[in-house]
């Protein structure tokens, strides 16, 4: 619990069991709720941390899982726990453990409830529903025909519990028992089985109910690469190479190569599409050094970042707010719905996620957007959570929510920018390192 030696500060302040009082921080006199003069440094910590709370102080409360959004929406509320969100809270939480923000046994023995709860829980050849109860862990359908496995979501969970069992290696009964549990349900994804028979593509998704009738292959260059490399990694039912160079790379379809706003994009959609192209993937996937045939991928996710905010600047569609420090573009609520949005599906609507999670690609101009975001535009935009899920300033729109996976891409981030912890972690696992050489991947961190 807080220390009674810290001084009272508005709640949004205060996170269960901090190693240090909030007054002992580099912030001054807090307004409207949000500490005022911060360093970049200190600023960074804040927004983390803040940030933090959503998998923590919001997790469902029976099963420890991400709850996929604060608000209810689409006739759904607190019961939705989200897989793919669940996986990228793991790793916020482990990064709270790395920064001692919450106790390193607190933080494995609250993951291994979390592990225990889905080894009980729906789960189709080994993966997990896009959704599911967070009490119960029956599947809650995620469209008509996607009530059952959906192997990118899927790949999101494991991405963050691969780390967790790299992260958590000592020998104590709780993190055995954490490692131990987290190799069982890794070992039991059957990921040869979503070639649909020996095709030579991943399918996204599975039904008990329905069959393939979702019959969606998952093609690049999206935010898929994670579930293409993790299933060459698979040690009982691993895809071969084919898979990968035939279906997600298309024999080479995947290239671009054409130059937007002057800057060059090796693959993917012109003008490179949603920002969580470059972040989902690359949680954990460490992208510096990163190759293989068809790319250089920290080109690739930097150009994009970089050709998302000159549309931003450039701004063709005169929308209000945008600019050098006002800039982002991806997938998050709107003021009429859920929307990718992109350089070419724009609306107005920024989302703090985009910048705040291209740290790493591009620290000085996200930092200008941090900047903006908390400085200039925090009286509207921040909140328990951190920042809300995104704003629209021609029409005069602030989200009433936070998203689990737009929520933990800012903690993840940011931390790979700051210490590089979750690609440690992740680029060590041994059947990472495995699959991307059957892929074709050269990295610096990959052993010769």
């Amino acid at each position: 619990m807080k220390s009674t030696a810290c001084v009272v500060l508005p709640v949004l302040l205060i996170l269960l069991n901090p190693v240090e009082c909030p007054a002992q921080q580099n912030v001054s006199q807090a307004v409207n709720g949000r500490p005022a003069v911060l360093s970049d440094s200190a600023l960074l910590d804040l927004v983390q941390r803040q940030t933090f709370r959503y998998f923590w102080e919001f997790a469902d409360p029976v099963s420890g899982l991400a709850r996929e959004r604060s608000n209810e929406a689409f006739g759904y509320g607190n019961e939705v726990a989200a897989i793919g969100g669940t996986g990228f809270g793991v790793m916020s939480i482990i990064v709270a453990a790395d920064r001692h923000w919450i106790s390193r046994d607190t933080a494995a023995g609250f993951l291994l409830k979390v592990v225990n709860f889905l080894m009980k829980a729906d789960s189709y050849h080994g993966a997990f529903p896009h959704w599911m109860n967070g009490a119960t862990g029956k599947t809650i359908p995620f469209s008509a025909n996607d009530d059952g496995a959906d192997l990118v979501e899927t790949s999101y969970l494991f991405e963050g519990l691969l780390c967790a069992r790299q992260y958590f290696d000592r020998k104590s009964p709780v993190e055995s028992r954490l490692r131990e549990r987290i190799n069982r349900m890794w070992g039991a994804i059957e990921w040869s089985w979503f070639t649909r028979g020996g095709r030579d593509v991943l399918y996204w998704h599975w039904s008990p109910n329905k069959g393939w009738a979702m019959d969606m292959p998952i093609s690049g260059y999206n935010e898929c690469l994670i579930t293409y490399v993790l299933a060459a990694s698979g040690e009982r039912f691993p895809i071969g190479s084919e898979v990968y160079h035939h279906g997600w790379a298309g024999d080479g379809a995947i290239k671009n190569g054409g130059s937007f706003y002057g800057i060059r994009l090796p693959l993917g959609f012109d003008f490179g599409g949603p920002l969580f192209f470059s972040h989902y993937s690359f949680l954990g996937l460490d992208p510096h050094g990163l190759n293989d045939r068809y790319a250089d991928y920290w080109e690739q996710n930097r150009n994009q970042t970089l050709i998302n905010r000159e549309h931003c600047i450039h701004n063709p569609n005169h929308f209000k707010g945008y600019g050098p420090a006002c800039w982002g573009l991806t997938a998050s609520d709107s003021y009429t719905e859920y929307v990718a949005h992109s350089p070419t599906m724009d609306n107005g609507t920024i989302s703090p996620t985009a910048a705040l999670s291209a740290f790493p690609y591009t620290p000085a101009y996200s930092m200008m957007a941090l900047r903006h975001f908390y400085d200039d535009l925090g009286d509207k935009l921040w909140g328990v959570y951190g920042f809300a899920d995104a704003f629209n300033e021609s029409q005069e729109w602030v989200a009433g929510s936070y998203l689990a996976i737009d929520e933990g891409p800012i903690v993840v981030m940011i931390e790979n920018y700051r210490s590089g912890l979750l690609w440690r972690l992740f680029m060590s696992c041994p059947e990472v390192q495995k699959g991307l050489k059957k892929l074709g991947f050269s990295s610096p961190r990959m052993r010769q």
